[in-house]
């Protein structure tokens, strides 16, 4: 089950808010975990056992750091166990295959099967991980209450696909919320904005995406190439950053305030920028966990590089086991590298609509690697970006005439306008105008609402493109 099927949008989701603020204030944590369980078992009925068994070797393990406080060795055992499991259900269920694979090419005789991997175990993994490293570190208090610890992890909003929520972020609100009115209509805006990312950009996109990859690339013509990889790139934001807006305002819905993972990233001006903007959370937890503990920039320029790509090469095999993910971690590790050391100071003097090319191209160019698999097919596709059989055909000018609408209003709403919009409004004195401001963009929404209805109806499943991550 996704946010944008029928069946989360007018059965389960309306039934669970009923139930959920019908509650009393003692039972929401259950009644939210239980509605999580289910919402979790509807796709994977097996391994609810796995995010069950993830959220009580977690809280064990925190109780156990905090309990022996004073006793460093016992501390740091109970803290690398709970990394040794976290990553030991990574590498089983995420990498096994894929080494197996690999060992092959020099043992042939080897068998290793890939097992089906669960959905969200790279997200709820990260974030049972990070409690554990938190209480060690003495940053919070180890949660006393199971049943809180495992609202935490199994909250149905981010479990599958972030963004990656640390305990101290919602600690609070765990135990003590009161949602209100301006929580549920702001929650209830931001999943729309979500939903229309999702379904009527997103989703378009990824139909011209698959046509053009699927094309045989020695007679891709060059436009069409860029074409592909430009609807790529906007489909991967509008499909991510869509269902981070879903989790956030369902999050919002419920009383509780989940960071951002998005802001503006196609705004950018420079890789170091774009990572500052895209998918923020996970690049703050390889900060915090594992470029900081490295050494950070507080090295010699040779560590410091090191970590830099160390950190890199990790990002990019965090988001699958494939070798075009480790690529994808390392080009972007080098160009940050460069940046740093080589560009870096040049780049800032260039003028802005300059510097925003310079990152768009690296961006479009870096999501071509991200998305297609193998180094042969890579190339091929990356001869017919820069050296094309042709510039453009007539498939290149029928993409453009019934893809042209939704590549420019993908272009448009990538820009920060909603943000533009609500400071406008906000700022009309007249409350007329605002009323009328008001009635004009439910309108919209309601309009917006019947499409993306219209749109389910008719087209298959999709789910998002994270739920692979």
């Amino acid at each position: 089950m996704v946010f944008s099927c029928p069946e989360f949008l007018f059965f389960f989701l309306p039934i669970f808010l009923i139930i959920y603020f019908i509650a009393p204030y003692r039972l929401k944590n259950l009644t939210l975990l239980i509605a999580s369980l289910i919402f979790y078992a509807w796709g994977e009925p097996v391994y609810v056992v796995l995010l069950i068994f993830s959220s009580v070797v977690d809280y064990t393990n925190g109780r156990l750091i905090e309990k022996f406080g004073k006793n460093k060795r016992l501390r740091k055992l109970f803290l690398i166990l709970s990394i040794v499991i976290n990553l030991s259900l990574l590498g089983v269920f995420k990498y096994a295959g894929f080494i197996g694979e690999n060992l092959r090419i020099f043992m042939p005789d080897i068998k290793v099967t890939a097992l089906p991997l669960p959905i969200g175990i790279s997200f709820f993994t990260f974030q049972t991980m990070s409690y554990s490293i938190d209480v060690y570190r003495g940053k919070i208090k180890a949660e006393k209450s199971f049943l809180c610890f495992m609202t935490y992890v199994c909250m149905f909003p981010q479990l599958i696909a972030g963004p990656i929520v640390r305990f101290s972020d919602i600690s609070s609100e765990l135990h003590k919320r009161a949602p209100s009115f301006e929580d549920f209509y702001c929650g209830i805006t931001r999943f729309m904005n979500g939903l229309f990312k999702k379904v009527l950009i997103a989703d378009e996109l990824g139909l011209l995406w698959s046509v053009i990859k699927g094309s045989e690339y020695s007679s891709l013509p060059a436009l069409t190439a860029w074409l592909g990889a430009v609807s790529f790139t906007l489909q991967l934001y509008f499909d991510f950053s869509g269902y981070a807006d879903m989790a956030v305002g369902l999050g919002r819905i419920m009383g509780f305030h989940y960071c951002e993972n998005f802001n503006h990233p196609l705004a950018a001006v420079s890789v170091t920028d774009f990572w500052r903007r895209w998918h923020m959370s996970l690049s703050e937890w390889f900060r915090d966990y594992v470029y900081i503990p490295l050494g950070g920039n507080r090295c010699s320029v040779q560590r410091h590089i090191f970590n830099i790509l160390a950190v890199w090469c990790l990002t990019g095999i965090w988001h699958g086991a494939s070798w075009n993910f480790a690529l994808w971690g390392l080009y972007y590790g080098v160009l940050l590298v460069c940046e740093k050391y080589i560009w870096g100071k040049s780049l800032k003097k260039l003028p802005s609509p300059f510097a925003h090319l310079y990152a768009l191209f690296i961006i479009v160019v870096g999501f071509a690697i991200f998305d297609i698999e193998g180094l042969e097919n890579i190339l091929g596709y990356f001869g017919a970006m820069f050296s094309g059989s042709s510039l453009f055909d007539k498939s290149t000018l029928y993409y453009i005439v019934n893809y042209g609408r939704v590549l420019t209003a993908a272009v448009i709403f990538s820009a920060p306008l909603y943000g533009a919009y609500e400071k406008m409004k906000n700022g009309l004195s007249s409350p007329g105008k605002k009323a009328l401001a008001l009635l004009v963009e439910w309108g919209l929404r309601c309009f917006l609402f019947a499409a993306v209805i219209a749109s389910l109806i008719s087209r298959s499943y999709s789910p998002f493109l994270y739920f692979r991550f």
